[in-house]
């Protein structure tokens, strides 16, 4: 057996290093992104109850094969966990979305939004992680991360009621994503304005 040479061992350590940011499944600080701004500069044209605001402005399939309208999302509150069925990091941050759904379940929505990968794989990920009681987006074409600002899996996105939303892009603790679902959501004084 040939040992390869060092140049060449640092070639591919070189090759890896630079591509695994690249992977989109990631464990680092949380990025945040939210819609107050662009709401805030949109006051003349806001919403009414027959309209649907931009990011919410989609329809896809389930993992299930059911028709979705993010329209049937105004007026709510709702997480979206975004997801792709590979990310080793949303696998072990599943349980966690489960058991925040169960507690939020009376207040607020969760849905998953699955990308970057087949439908078969993706109805594995929700049967191995017994995610079955959450709706499960397929979004192979990126509509839905795009329109909340999603670059990578892990993300969540927390969409107000008024139709405005708050994207934290990578992993939450159970204790953040509990934090973001109260000042985000269920945070009476924020959200009545």
């Amino acid at each position: 057996m040939e040992i390869p040479s060092r140049p060449a061992v640092s070639v591919f350590a070189a090759a890896v290093a630079l591509l695994l940011p690249l992977s989109g499944c990631r464990a680092d600080t949380p990025e945040e992104t939210t819609s107050d701004a662009q709401a805030a500069e949109d006051t003349d044209n806001a919403t009414s109850a027959d309209e649907v605001t931009p990011a919410r402005d989609f329809e896809v399939r389930t993992v299930d094969d059911e028709e979705f309208a993010g329209a049937s999302l105004e007026g709510k509150a709702a997480v979206l966990w975004f997801w792709a069925p590979w990310c080793t990091v949303c696998q072990s941050e599943a349980e966690g979305v489960v058991e925040a759904g169960e507690r939020y379940a009376d207040e607020v929505e969760f849905l998953g939004v699955a990308g970057l990968g087949q439908v078969g794989p993706m109805q594995e990920f929700v049967a191995d992680h017994e995610l079955e009681e959450m709706t499960h987006l397929v979004d192979n074409d990126g509509t839905v991360w795009s329109g909340f600002g999603v670059t990578r899996q892990p993300s969540f996105s927390f969409l107000r009621p008024d139709g405005t939303h708050h994207t934290v892009q990578g992993v939450l603790t159970d204790e953040e994503l509990d934090g973001y679902i109260e000042e985000e959501l269920l945070d009476t004084d924020q959200n009545t304005s």
